[in-house]
Order: C-alpha cells, then structure tokens, then sequence
C-alpha cells in the first residue's frame, strides 16, 4: 500500500479549514436559537461554544481510533442539541 504524507503546514492548514467550516456550520445552526438566549446565560453560551470547538477537533482528528473518535463525535453533537434546547428553555 502506498502511504499518503501531508507536510506539517498543510495539516495545520487543513485543520483550519476543517476549523472554521465546521464552526460556521455550527454556528449558523444555533445563532439564530441562542442569540437572545446567550446574553442572559453566558455559562451555557461558553459551554456551547466549548463543545462547537470540541467537535471542530474531532472533525479534524485522524479517522482510525477504532470507532471511539466517531461515537464521541455523536456525543457532542447530542450534547450541542440539548445545550441549545436547554438555553432556550432558560431564555422563556
């Protein structure tokens, strides 16, 4: 088999990219949810972001860890539901 290389820049520019597609994915899904909702709950607006950025990292990650990196990637997709389901539960 024939091993592909990718040079240390153009990693770090493909985990950019991956980075900020996936927070402007994220981010339009939940603007228009939280927006209100994020000035009056900065704990939940802080944790949403954290997890926006977890799953931007995982994207990013190497594919092989055995099924682990795909079913944590599902977790803290459940988890940015129920966060932004939470906060505009708490913005009512």
């Amino acid at each position: 088999m024939t091993e592909f290389k990718l040079s240390h820049r153009d990693s770090l520019r493909n985990i950019a990219v991956l980075g900020m597609a996936g927070a402007a994915i994220a981010s339009s899904a939940t603007v228009l949810s939280t927006s209100t909702a994020n000035a009056a709950q900065p704990h939940m607006s802080t944790a949403l972001s954290d997890l926006q950025a977890t799953l931007n990292q995982l994207q990013a990650a190497l594919p092989d860890k055995g099924g682990h990196r795909v079913k944590a990637m599902a977790l803290v997709k459940d988890a940015i539901e129920e966060t932004t389901k939470g906060m505009a539960v708490g913005a009512m």
